[in-house]
């Protein structure tokens, strides 16, 4: 008798998808340190973690408005939640040292390079080097919840901006133009099995949907999720 295996729940699948996505960068972005350097950091984020966007040097201001907001109800009132971002996943990086700076050469010193967010000796917070949204699948009504989720990070940085990426898994070519196509709010989605879909799709003969998937992918606003890490690497 064949095994089987209950569907899980919206949620649940969800939460999984996000940690294969973290687990999946975790065990190779690291090993590109030759194309890009640096001490890197993936964590999932969530409500319990002590790790929020305003915990890199981008969004550190996010944190003092927060604490207004808790005081001023008509400041919050006037914000809304305009100003939070939350991804699902983050790659970040930890800040150099004086030493590592200067091993080759003698780049920084005490008078110059002060406020270098990189600069550990500085005081600053790590840097967000990429925000990776988790979509198990797109909802017609939450299918534009990544786009949400990256323009609050582009108002809202102060300096360098992260890689935006969504990641998900979501078989209907319809739902990925939705939010593939568009104004460049993300830097590119990427499907968890992109060739397997490809083949799935044109195997149905719809002509319709695969001209729209092979333009997501000819117009590299569809890549598949092996990509990514080299991607990440730029």
């Amino acid at each position: 008798m064949a095994e089987t295996h209950e569907k899980s729940v919206g949620q649940t699948s969800g939460a999984k998808f996000e940690q294969i996505n973290m687990e999946f960068l975790e065990d190779t972005f690291p090993k590109l340190q030759n194309l890009r350097p640096g001490e890197w950091k993936n964590i999932k984020l969530g409500n319990r973690n002590s790790i929020k966007t305003s915990s890199f040097a981008q969004y550190e201001h996010l944190e003092y408005l927060s604490r207004l907001m808790d005081y001023d109800a008509k400041l919050q009132t006037i914000m809304g939640n305009d100003y939070i971002v939350a991804p699902d996943v983050v790659i970040y990086r930890e800040l150099v040292p004086d030493a590592e700076i200067n091993k080759n050469e003698v780049v920084v010193d005490d008078k110059t390079c002060k406020q270098a967010d990189i600069r550990e000796s500085n005081g600053g917070k790590p840097i967000l080097h990429a925000s990776i949204s988790a979509k198990w699948t797109m909802r017609s009504d939450r299918a534009q919840n990544g786009r949400t989720e990256a323009l609050g990070l582009i108002r809202n940085r102060k300096g360098k901006l992260p890689h935006i990426v969504v990641v998900t898994g979501e078989p209907l070519p319809s739902r990925l133009a939705s939010l593939a196509m568009g104004t460049g709010d993300i830097d590119c989605m990427y499907h968890f099995a992109l060739y397997e879909l490809l083949e799935a799709v044109k195997e149905t003969g719809a002509e319709d949907a695969i001209e729209m998937l092979n333009s997501l992918v000819e117009g590299k606003h569809l890549k598949d999720i092996s990509d990514l890490p080299l991607d990440l690497c730029v």
